[in-house]
């Protein structure tokens, strides 16, 4: 017979998690921390880089100010634009850390595609075999991408055989595949995002959502893990794409 659970509703367990018992998901300025140490363990120069922009980006409004007499316009405005600046330099290289972490590692590519932005729907592992050679399904606006990771010879073999069952209820559906690695013909984990949001948009709204219901009627695949992710951090969001 089971144990039965602890009763949760005192006020410890109710401050280390949500409701249901589920664990509170960290705040923003806390993962904004995990993920500023972890850079800092990688990269220790992005940090003070990052407030090296900011103080010369107030410090040309200090001068701004000086020159003009319009010291409250010049220090509102270089507040913001400074932060921002020093700001954006960390965000791309912490994706630049991660993506590091992340290359020659199994689920590297899943990983990527599920932080993608836009109208996307990723399937992991939807082809496998027993070398950890596996396939993912992404479907959005440009119709299907299939992303292999694994070795190149052994994945045209199951990328093939997923292109086939897509076919079968997706006929007239564009189909795209690449295969991650830093090998030829192989897409980096680093450009994988870009590479897949450059490809063209095919597919309205509605046509996706019909597409994804067809792709219900497929068996389904084998559930691998999403990813790598290094303990304790998230993948910082990109740009959201234009298109």
């Amino acid at each position: 017979m089971a144990n039965k659970p602890k009763d949760n509703n005192t006020p410890q367990a109710t401050d280390a998690k949500g409701k249901g018992g589920a664990e509170k998901r960290p705040g923003r300025f806390k993962q904004i921390g995990m993920v500023a140490k972890v850079v800092h363990q990688q990269s220790p120069k992005t940090i003070p880089i990052s407030v090296g922009i900011f103080v010369s980006v107030l410090a040309i409004s200090v001068i701004g100010g000086f020159l003009t007499g319009a010291w409250l316009y010049w220090i509102t405005l270089g507040i913001p634009v400074g932060f921002l600046a020093g700001f954006i330099f960390f965000t791309r290289s912490a994706q630049r850390v991660q993506y590091q972490m992340l290359d020659g590692r199994l689920g590297a590519g899943m990983a990527v595609l599920d932080n993608m932005r836009g109208d996307w729907t990723v399937e992991p592992g939807v082809a496998a075999n027993r070398q950890m050679d596996v396939v993912h399904r992404a479907v959005g606006r440009p119709g299907v991408v299939l992303v292999g990771e694994g070795d190149p010879s052994r994945l045209r073999g199951l990328i093939a055989g997923e292109k086939k069952r897509v076919a079968r209820v997706a006929a007239t559906t564009p189909i795209y595949d690449l295969q991650v690695g830093n090998g030829a013909d192989q897409v980096p984990v680093s450009k994988l995002q870009r590479h897949v949001m450059k490809l063209p948009r095919n597919l309205d709204k509605a046509e996706v959502a019909e597409l994804r219901y067809r792709l219900r009627a497929l068996p389904a695949g084998i559930q691998m893990p999403k990813g790598p992710m290094p303990k304790g951090m998230r993948m910082p969001k990109g740009p959201k794409a234009q298109g």
